[in-house]
């Protein structure tokens, strides 16, 4: 049979996304047959990928697809190596496919990705194929599927991503679909690592209890010299800390200064209410940091998410929450480039 001809390396280009070349030497080295020479090619797209998986994939892209009926949503990060990759049309259809088949599939986690099986390939058969035609290593790094009664999320620019199932009543999921979409643009400005400050760890809390007084108390120091009021160095960070002995002792020491202060004992707890309430924020900063929750609302400042959530409807409760950062993790590769060149020159 003849090798290369110009009808067969198109017809070989169609079927393979290969490069011109790379085609027609295909087609020569099996003899113009196109059924070996894409398995020529394959081959060849494998020994290729595999030099190219030891190049650190850290740019790439965030995805989300979420069903018809908002009950199921998934999430991906696939990752490049360059940003110019990551905007690449043929990038941009490999991650919504792999995006529809972890959906579909059911698929939990990456390990489950890569022993998956898509177009009736080994994945990583698959996606080493694309390495190859893409030209750059590629990683499916990241994946998650989220249920509930209703579920909703957010990509920013395919940087970051959200995701949000809650439980609400029948009668409330047109709007409550609508409300997590808003949550999760949110949860990706805000960054909240966890649902509610309940969720947070209690060695966490200590460890950053110390810290953040630390912080005030260095803050204080250059205010002292600088002659500017001192902020309020507080005993807690978190709710989790704020038992009932704890704000019964501190709306006890409140009284107290109160009346050490002349102030009538009638007016006294009227004062000590909005004292106490101040105290709770001095003495829970580390929710609104890290509780989605606890956080001041984006979309309206005078109410906490917790509060606008209520607002929409009582019945709504955040169930799940997921975030992805793209990149977030790993660690890229520093370039030497004046050691690179002179490696080039010595040789």
């Amino acid at each position: 049979m003849a090798g290369a001809t110009p009808k067969l390396i198109k017809e070989l280009r169609e079927k393979s996304g290969a490069g011109m070349l790379d085609c027609k030497n295909a087609l020569n080295e099996c003899n113009g047959d196109i059924d070996e020479s894409i398995k020529w090619l394959r081959e060849q797209g494998l020994s290729k990928a595999a030099k190219k998986s030891a190049n650190v994939a850290a740019e790439g892209i965030v995805t989300i697809l979420v069903n018809e009926d908002n009950t199921i949503g998934t999430m991906t990060e696939v990752n490049s190596q360059t940003d110019f990759v990551a905007k690449n049309a043929q990038f941009l259809d490999l991650t919504k496919g792999i995006t529809a088949h972890v959906q579909a599939n059911s698929i939990a986690d990456a390990q489950a990705l890569a022993s998956s099986t898509i177009e009736g390939q080994e994945f990583t058969t698959y996606l080493n194929e694309k390495i190859a035609v893409i030209g750059e290593n590629l990683v499916a790094r990241k994946v998650v599927n989220v249920e509930g009664t209703v579920v909703n999320g957010y990509v920013h620019m395919g940087k970051v991503g959200v995701l949000l199932a809650a439980k609400c009543d029948d009668a409330a999921k047109e709007k409550t679909a609508e409300l997590l979409k808003k949550v999760a643009m949110h949860a990706a400005s805000m960054k909240p690592t966890v649902i509610s400050y309940k969720d947070l760890s209690a060695e966490f809390i200590e460890s950053e209890n110390k810290a953040i007084i630390a912080d005030i108390e260095k803050e204080n120091e250059e205010l002292v010299r600088l002659g500017k009021p001192l902020k309020n160095i507080p005993q807690f960070v978190s709710k989790q800390q704020l038992t009932e002995e704890a704000v019964a002792a501190a709306e006890a020491e409140m009284k107290e200064e109160l009346l050490s202060q002349g102030k009538p004992e009638k007016i006294i707890g009227n004062i000590v209410k909005g004292k106490i309430a101040r105290w709770i924020e001095d003495n829970s900063q580390l929710d609104r940091t890290h509780a989605l929750l606890s956080q001041t609302y984006v979309m309206d400042d005078s109410m906490t998410v917790e509060e606008a959530i209520k607002a929409c409807d009582a019945s709504i409760e955040l169930v799940e929450y997921v975030r992805f950062e793209l990149g977030e993790g790993i660690e890229k590769k520093e370039e030497d480039f004046a050691a690179e060149v002179a490696a080039q020159m010595g040789k």
